[in-house]
C-alpha cells in the first residue's frame, strides 16, 4: 500500500481506534463501516481494506467478536471488488483475524469458510488456497480437533501438509488405542484422497511420514530414500497403501499394458482377502483410480460419488449424498468423521 493510502485510513483509524480503547466497540464498529462504505464508493479499494482489517483486528483483540467478525466479512468483499491477489499479504491479514476471534462461538468457523471461498475463486484451486488450508488445519490440530483438521490438510496437498496429517492419525490413533489395529486404515483414509485428487507427492510424502510413526511391532520403521522400497508389514492395508502409491507413481505420464496389469492385479489380490477394499465406496474410489492413472474404463455402474463415500467406509464418516460426479477436487468437509472407532 502507498503511503498516500496508509495516511488517508490513519485519517479514519484516528477516529475509530479510541472508540475501541474507550470501550465503545459499537460506536467502533459502525464508524469502521461508514468509512469503508465512503472509500469503496469512491474507488479507493485499498484504504477501505486497510481500514476494515486495523478496525477489525483491534475488535477482535477487544474480545468484541462479533463485531470483528462482521468487519472481516466486510474486509473479504473488498478484496472482491478490488481483485485482491492472493499473496503473502492478503493472506497475513485473514490469518491474523482468524487467529485473533478465537474457537468459542461459530465466529470463526464464519471467517475461515469466507476466507476460503474467496480464495478458491480468485486462485486455480477450487478447495482454496493450499497455504491457507494447511494454515487452518494446524491450527484446529494444535488445539486438539483432529477431526476438523483432517478435511484442510487433505484439501492442502502440500508436503507440509502431508506430514502433519500423518501426525494427526498418529495421534488420533493413540488417542484412541488402536494404533496396532488400524494402521493400515489411517493409511489408506489419507494415501486414496491424495491419490483422487492427483496429488501422488502429497501421497508419497504422508505415507512416508505415517509409517516413520508406527508399525506393527511398535518400533519405528526405515524409509527408502527413494520412494521405490516397500516396507513389508503383517498389517495388509499398510502394504496396499504402499503398492498403490508406488504403482501409481510409476504409471504417471507412461500408461501401459504392463502398468494396468499391474494395478488390476494389485487390487485383485487384496480385494479377495476381503475387508475395507472390498466396501463398495472403496471400490469405486480404486476404480476411479483405474481410470485417472492406468485408462481403464470404470464399470458401468449408477453414478455416485465415490470420495464424498470414502471416509463413510473407513471408520464410518458420515456418508455422501452419493449423486455428484467425480472430481479430483478435494471439497473442505467431505472427509469429516467421528473419533470413535469401531
Amino acid at each position: 500500500m502507498s503511503r498516500t493510502g496508509l495516511a488517508s485510513s490513519s485519517k479514519a483509524l484516528e477516529v475509530i481506534l479510541p472508540l475501541i480503547s474507550a470501550g465503545q466497540p459499537y460506536e467502533a464498529h459502525q464508524k469502521a463501516r461508514t468509512f469503508a462504505a465512503r472509500y469503496t464508493k469512491s474507488g479507493a479499494h485499498s484504504i477501505a481494506i486497510d481500514v476494515l482489517f486495523q478496525s477489525a483486528r483491534e475488535l477482535l483483540k477487544a474480545g468484541n467478536a462479533g463485531s470483528g467478525t462482521d468487519l472481516t466479512i466486510l474486509l473479504l468483499e473488498s478484496y472482491e471488488r478490488a481483485n485482491e491477489p492472493i499473496n503473502d499479504l492478503s493472506r497475513g491479514r485473514l490469518t491474523q483475524l482468524i487467529a485473533l476471534v478465537g474457537p468459542a462461538g461459530a465466529w470463526r468457523k464464519s471467517i475461515m469458510d469466507r476466507t476460503l471461498s474467496w480464495s478458491a475463486r480468485r486462485g486455480p484451486y477450487p478447495a482454496g488456497d493450499p497455504t491457507l488450508q494447511h494454515y487452518i488445519g494446524d491450527l484446529l490440530y494444535k488445539e486438539g480437533d483432529l477431526v476438523s483438521a483432517e478435511p484442510h490438510l487433505l484439501a492442502s496437498g502440500t508436503r507440509d501438509g502431508a506430514r502433519l496429517l500423518a501426525q494427526v492419525y498418529f495421534d488420533w490413533a493413540k488417542a484412541s488405542n488402536s494404533l496396532g489395529s488400524h494402521a493400515g486404515t489411517f493409511a489408506l483414509r489419507g494415501v486414496l484422497p491424495y491419490l483422487l485428487n492427483g496429488n501422488v507427492l502429497a501421497a508419497r510424502t504422508f505415507l512416508g511420514a505415517l509409517i516413520s510413526h508406527i508399525s506393527p511391532s511398535g518400533e519405528p520403521l526405515p524409509i527408502g530414500t527413494t520412494g521405490d522400497e516397500i516396507i513389508v508389514t503383517s498389517d495388509s492395508l499398510l502394504n496396499f497403501a504402499q503398492l498403490a502409491v508406488r504403482s501409481v507413481q510409476r504409471a504417471a505420464g507412461a500408461q501401459n499394458k504392463t502398468a494396468r496389469e499391474t494395478w488390476v492385479r494389485l487390487c485383485g489380490t487384496y480385494q479377495s482377502r476381503g475387508g475395507i477394499l472390498t466396501h463398495p465406496e472403496v471400490r469405486l474410489v480404486l476404480n476411479e483410480l483405474a481410470s485417472l492413472y492406468f485408462e481403464i474404463p470404470p464399470p458401468r455402474t449408477a453414478n455416485v460419488n465415490p470420495f464424498g463415500d470414502i471416509m463413510s467406509s473407513l471408520f464410518g464418516g458420515a456418508p455422501g449424498s452419493g449423486t455428484a460426479s467425480v472430481s479430483r477436487t478435494i471439497t473442505p468437509g467431505v472427509s469429516r468423521a467421528q473419533l470413535a472407532l469401531d
